[in-house]
């Protein structure tokens, strides 16, 4: 009998730069791919078992933290990012064909996209208004609708190309043509990747209370076992204004004694904090540790411990009933 097919869904609809990102997971070929309007929609598909797992932007090189992603993945029932994928950005600005550029008003776009080519857009088409679209790709489609209310749309190079109805007016509109945008494949909690000396461990640390000092204490559980920090992000609960989560990403994987010390410290600090996942770097960039805060160190230290237990008496005996001397 015949293995059935993964089913993945992503941030759709096809030719976004998040299928692209899907295209870099080995069996997504042959998967059963489902589009997705939203990444809270994606998310739902994993949690509600519709999906093995959802590709969907958490970061952008220009624009930091996707906070749709953020916030998504921080509340609800628990997912796990089990990968990672970076894809190269480019932008060019499509219209339907026999529109000039001098003719275009309005542009939509996604927003992070409208952000990275928002100079060159003031600079060749000056006061142009900005509509919102669920995607890149979604807002180029719109275009082809009959009732289209904007005059051209901002999307990746692989929708233009397979849309003859598009035609480019611009190619490389985006402001750093360096852009890389970051996308994590979500699931629910199974398997943890294993360790590969290249990894990433994402959590969300609610803040336990605003004072002085809250956040230091957090920082201070990685800086303390020599756990770099690659990204942090604090964003608003929802609950009342001034309540604040962090969304940390730290290099090392949970199975590496640091990384498993400094999470147990933030539990004891945050019993609210949530693990998200270890899984491998896109970038295969392996952590600089320090001597002292390595595994063997860390083994070390804690059999140096477990010896002291061991040859010490507690709680009763001769130096617990000694009377002190004069």
């Amino acid at each position: 009998m015949p293995a059935s097919r993964a089913t993945y869904t992503f941030l759709g609809p096809e030719g976004t730069f998040t299928e692209a990102a899907l295209m870099q997971v080995p069996d997504a070929a042959g998967a059963i791919r489902i589009p997705s309007s939203n990444v809270n929609t994606a998310l739902d598909k994993v949690r509600d078992g519709s999906a093995d797992a959802a590709m969907v932007p958490i970061e952008n090189s220009v624009e930091g933290g996707v906070t749709a992603t953020l916030d998504a993945i921080a509340t609800g029932q628990e997912l796990r990012i089990i990968r990672e994928a970076l894809v190269p950005i480019s932008f060019v600005l499509v219209a339907r064909p026999g529109v000039d550029i001098t003719q275009i008003r309005r542009i939509s776009t996604h927003g992070h996209a409208w952000a990275q080519c928002r100079l060159w857009v003031d600079a060749n088409i000056p006061g142009a208004e900005y509509i919102p679209a669920s995607s890149t790709a979604a807002g180029a489609l719109g275009l082809l609708e009959d009732d289209a209310h904007y005059d051209a749309a901002i999307c990746a190079p692989i929708v233009a190309a397979e849309q003859p109805g598009l035609h480019v007016l611009a190619e490389n509109i985006g402001d750093n043509p360096g852009a890389v945008t970051r996308f994590v494949l979500v699931s629910r909690p199974g398997v943890l990747p294993a360790r590969t000396g290249a990894d990433k461990t994402t959590v969300v640390v609610p803040l336990p209370e605003d004072r002085p000092g809250a956040l230091m204490e957090i920082l201070d559980q990685f800086a303390t076992r020599g756990v770099n920090l690659s990204r942090i992000e604090s964003r608003p609960t929802g609950q009342y204004l001034g309540h604040y989560f962090f969304s940390i990403d730290a290099d090392g994987h949970v199975a590496d004694a640091r990384v498993a010390d400094a999470l147990a410290g933030l539990h004891r600090i945050s019993p609210a904090t949530r693990f998200l996942g270890s899984y491998g770097r896109a970038d295969a960039q392996s952590p600089v540790v320090a001597p002292h805060t390595s595994d063997e160190a860390f083994r070390a230290a804690h059999a140096w411990v477990d010896e002291i237990l061991a040859a010490e008496t507690l709680g009763s005996g001769m130096a617990a009933n000694a009377s002190p001397t004069a």
